[in-house]
């Protein structure tokens, strides 16, 4: 019988990534002091290079100075806060980097992209590991990290499940102490995995233990059988090109909260990041996609590649390809308790603000408690909505906001 180590599980790993089209390096190989060195110190977390020709491929109509000072500006994020960095770095990310450049004499402004998001295959994926951080004389080495245009994107601890001290738990903390010792690496991170080669887990850097959750699917159809390991679904599943992409674009959100001690009248703001499960990812997309068809704007409009295209059929329901275009019949998302409703049409508005050119959302509540709520889960997410929604407190007032010819997120009860 083969016994499992932790080499063999990362080996595992690395073999499915590969597969996925992922460029496999081994880390040392490419260190300061490797045979084929991408990183100047093992302070260094970015791959310079990569980055460097990523930015010059999908920004060819921006001047190469303005690359160079965009690349400088994300080095530059450098605030006390781990999560601060990292919602600086996202927001730089999934927005553009705005320059500068000369056109005919005249200083026009722009953006620079670090990531194709229209096209995930003009990306450099890599899966690195064994990849030595030294952060103010702490040397730290996570397992496997997976870089996109050499950002490091993703962060994978693994533990051996045949070692009872080396839980998906142990695996949880580890990650802990790199946030901890090498935050650095972390400024850059979209979301980290964990596993023990049985049970594995994703979620974002400001999660505690119990908000990461496995992804069940390899394909958004159906669940994976509980014959097949984890993390192999989840690799299959979240990390492929696409999902990937699509994820840290649309489906990762900087949830703010404001907090009054009673006592002191002092008001402290929390930031939580929080990012989709599998089943807000399927949904979503799905939903972004029926809504394109029914309102005709996918006639003119190509879908992106990102987009899931399976027919409610598979589900053993009634499918859509009968109904014809722009009938405006976009159809109903069936929640469960519990299943984050809220964060779900978050999501939901983010992407088609973009899919449709900015169209004008209107979300309906039947309570106002509930109204409350749901505005309440909009407003600490407007990095991702891209705009401030609004309470209607009224019919006038509701007509008014209505009158707009495109644009807004608006709150009303019926």
């Amino acid at each position: 019988m083969t016994r499992i180590t932790e080499h063999s599980i990362e080996s595992f790993a690395i073999e499915l990534l590969d597969k996925l089209g992922y460029e496999y390096i081994y880390a040392p190989n490419i260190a300061p002091d490797g045979e084929t060195p991408e990183r100047e110190t093992y302070e260094q977390v970015l791959l310079i290079e990569r980055l460097q020709n990523a930015v010059k491929r999908i920004n060819k109509s921006i001047p190469a100075d303005a690359q160079a000072e965009a690349i400088k500006e994300i080095q530059r994020i450098a605030s006390p806060e781990l999560l601060a960095n990292n919602e600086a770095f996202h927001r730089l990310l999934t927005e553009g980097i705005s320059v500068s450049k000369r056109v005919d004499g005249d200083d026009r402004g722009d953006r620079v992209w670090l990531i194709d998001f229209k096209n995930p295959y003009n990306n450099d994926f890599v899966v690195a590991n064994q990849f030595t951080v030294v952060e103010n004389n702490n040397n730290k080495r996570p397992d496997v990290i997976l870089f996109v245009n050499g950002i490091p994107l993703v962060v994978i601890e693994l533990k051996n499940a045949a070692d009872e001290n080396a839980t998906i738990n142990s695996a949880f903390k580890q990650i802990e102490t790199y946030k901890s010792i090498i935050p650095t690496l972390f400024t850059f991170n979209g979301f980290v995995v964990i596993s023990d080669g049985l049970e594995t887990k994703a979620g974002s850097i400001s999660a505690g233990f119990s908000r990461f959750m496995a992804w069940k699917s390899a394909d958004g159809k159906a669940e994976a059988s509980h014959l097949v390991s984890q993390l192999e679904t989840l690799i299959l599943g979240m990390l492929n090109k696409e999902t990937l992409i699509d994820l840290i674009r649309h489906f990762i959100v900087f949830e703010k909260s404001k907090r009054e001690d009673p006592e002191t009248g002092i008001i402290t703001i929390t930031t939580v990041k929080k990012l989709a499960a599998y089943h807000q990812f399927y949904a979503v997309n799905r939903a972004v996609e029926s809504t394109l068809r029914a309102s005709g704007f996918s006639i003119e409009k190509e879908t992106p590649l990102s987009m899931v295209m399976e027919s409610p059929e598979s589900y053993g329901v009634p499918g859509v390809k009968k109904q014809p275009i722009g009938d405006r019949k976009g159809g109903v998302v069936w929640h469960t308790q519990g299943s984050g409703k809220s964060l779900s049409m978050v999501f939901y508005t983010g992407k088609i603000v973009l899919a449709m050119e900015n169209p004008t959302i209107v979300v309906i509540t039947d309570r106002n408690d509930l109204d409350d709520q749901l505005f309440d889960t909009f407003a600490a997410s407007k990095q991702l909505l891209r705009q401030e929604p609004v309470q209607a407190e009224d019919r006038n007032q509701l007509k008014e906001l209505l009158k707009v010819g495109s644009g807004g997120v608006v709150f009303t009860t019926i």
